[in-house]
């Protein structure tokens, strides 16, 4: 959960667990190889007292090879700390470059949402841009 950076590899690889080739172990064995040389990577929360909620959205337009769905990233800050992510195939097939960055904001701005309610909720007022 605090490693985004093998989150992409690791969806891209759960898709194959019901008919895995020795492609999909070998990448399996790349990333496992990676923990274990890197095993005081993660995510620190900084100690600085900032309010400000940043978020930053992505899109990979019609990239998986297969189904030919747009892959959507987003992540949310909190002052300097990084406390949402996601990396994820998009639900339906996107028709244009301009549908799939829509989807994908429409993603971001759900969890900004979702987020800003949970803080207010533990009484935190967010500076929002």
């Amino acid at each position: 959960m605090t490693r985004t950076n093998i989150s992409y590899a690791v969806q891209t690889l759960s898709q194959f667990m019901h008919d895995p080739k020795q492609s999909h172990l070998e990448g399996e064995l790349h990333v496992v190889r990676y923990l274990k040389e890197n095993p005081g990577l993660g995510i620190l929360l900084s100690s600085d007292k900032d309010d400000s909620l940043n978020a930053f959205c992505d899109f990979d337009w019609a990239s998986c090879a297969v189904t030919r769905k747009s892959i959507t990233g987003y992540c949310v800050k909190l002052g300097k700390s990084l406390v949402s992510w996601k990396s994820k195939k998009q639900e339906t097939m996107s028709m244009s470059t301009t549908e799939a960055e829509y989807r994908s904001m429409a993603s971001a701005v759900a969890e900004i949402i979702l987020l800003v309610g949970l803080l207010k909720e533990m009484n935190m007022e967010v500076k929002i841009p």
